[in-house]
């Protein structure tokens, strides 16, 4: 069984009454994920940037 079908089969023994919660932290750790994600994409920029930068500098100082 996979996770994904572990997870639905837990679902569906919760009560329809804290569905609604159980969504909200859901979409809360989705946000989340979603977020670190966004920020690793920055970072890696941020750190390509800073090479780029260095090969100038590098550069200049040779010239």
């Amino acid at each position: 069984m996979t996770i994904k079908e572990q997870i639905i089969q837990e679902l569906e023994q919760i009560p329809e009454s804290q569905l609604s919660e159980l969504l909200e932290v859901v979409r809360i750790f989705r946000e989340k994920y979603q977020q670190n994600s966004h920020d690793s994409e920055v970072w890696k920029a941020y750190l390509e940037s800073k090479r780029e930068r260095e090969e100038v500098y590098r550069r200049l100082a040779d010239s």
